[in-house]
């Protein structure tokens, strides 16, 4: 996961994974187009991001495709953000309840 972080904290990387987000099967060529880097660059980044898995390519002929592979992503979110969102949910629940136990009659809470 180290990897991940790693690709993750390059701001250049970030904006190559939104561009392969938002249209998958981009050559280098067509990820250097427009981009304020030279090719050797964008190569460099792509290569840290496939080494961290965030990228996959396919060959079609001689052209190599970048496609993003958000598993590694979902991998994140579930570790380390889902743990939190459990914790939130079941203070929300807990808060729920207990604005529900404060709304019974009287009566009922004592047959509880």
């Amino acid at each position: 996961m180290t990897d991940i972080f790693h690709a993750l904290a390059d701001e250049s990387r970030r904006l190559l994974l939104d561009r392969l987000f938002e249209k998958g099967g981009q050559s280098l060529t067509d990820l250097c187009e427009g981009f304020p880097m030279s090719r050797q660059g964008v190569a460099k980044h792509l290569g840290i991001l496939e080494k961290a898995n965030l990228v996959s390519v396919h060959w079609q002929g001689r052209s190599k495709l970048h496609y993003l592979n958000p598993v590694p992503l979902g991998d994140i979110v579930h570790r380390w953000v889902g743990k939190f969102e459990d914790a939130r949910i079941a203070a929300l629940t807990d808060f729920k309840d207990q604005i529900e136990d404060n709304q019974k009659p009287k009566q009922e809470k004592r047959r509880a």
